[in-house]
């Protein structure tokens, strides 16, 4: 054998065993064995690991939107069957606390999915792997995966036995507390209109973009938030506002 036919030898096994190394593990992290184990390799792959490459059937950006609907589907199937007196607000507000992306994050970290996603060298060095924007991304992939792979009924057992069966803790969570939705209902309640976000400026390259955005109500300011995804700054500039509000710092009258 040649020597490039030597070194092409040696690169096919050691990509090999990586791969390996990945999907092993994460089988048995969701409980379920794939049949086709390429689709739960590209559920790991976040879009910085083919750097440069415009094609993002690459990535897991794909999966990670089917992925989103069968997660909201089945969770919210769950919860109609489970609460049959409740009404459509309350469902959706649990709903909203067991899809977001800080529970798929805590979770994702907690069964140490995010320790198989795979990212650039330049990604991973920044702090990648620990960023719920990528965890919760990656999770959504992964249902996503499993529900092509096995069908619903499979993807509804994964995302009941990882997710669902932690709802009590998690909507008794402070952390998972949706600011948004509490200054809507404030701002209803008071009759001073709609909250209305605006972003003022996104710094940093694609793959570590950070979004500054600020919240008005009636023309007026009352927060502002920054960080890794819109929805993360929105967050955080509806909890100042919220803050704001309650310590009498900013009033609505014009």
């Amino acid at each position: 054998m040649s020597f490039w036919g030597k070194l092409l030898k040696f690169f096919n096994a050691f990509n090999n065993r990586a791969t390996e190394n990945i999907i092993e593990p994460v089988q048995k992290i969701i409980g379920y064995d794939f049949y086709d184990k390429s689709l739960l390799l590209l559920s790991l792959t976040h879009r910085s690991f083919h750097h440069g490459e415009e094609n993002n059937s690459s990535s897991n950006e794909r999966l990670e939107y089917l992925g989103d609907s069968v997660l909201g589907l089945v969770v919210a199937d769950q919860l109609y069957r489970d609460y049959p007196d409740s009404r459509e607000g309350e469902l959706t507000k649990t709903k909203s606390m067991l899809v977001n992306e800080t529970t798929l994050a805590t979770i994702g970290k907690a069964i140490k999915l995010n320790q198989y996603i795979r990212l650039s060298p330049e990604e991973n060095r920044l702090g990648g792997r620990e960023r719920p924007s990528i965890i919760a991304d990656a999770f959504e992939s992964v249902i996503g995966a499993v529900y092509l792979d096995g069908g619903l009924s499979v993807a509804r057992d994964v995302v009941l036995r990882l997710i669902y069966i932690k709802k009590d803790s998690i909507i008794t969570d402070e952390s998972q507390r949706n600011y948004k939705g509490e200054l809507l209902e404030l701002m209803q309640a008071r009759g001073a209109g709609m909250p209305h976000y605006i972003v003022v400026s996104e710094k940093g390259p694609d793959h570590e973009k950070e979004f500054s955005v600020e919240v008005y109500v009636a023309n007026k300011k009352i927060g502002s938030g920054s960080g890794f995804t819109k929805k993360e700054a929105e967050q955080k500039a509806a909890a100042m506002a919220l803050g704001a509000l309650g310590n009498n710092e900013v009033g609505l009258h014009s």
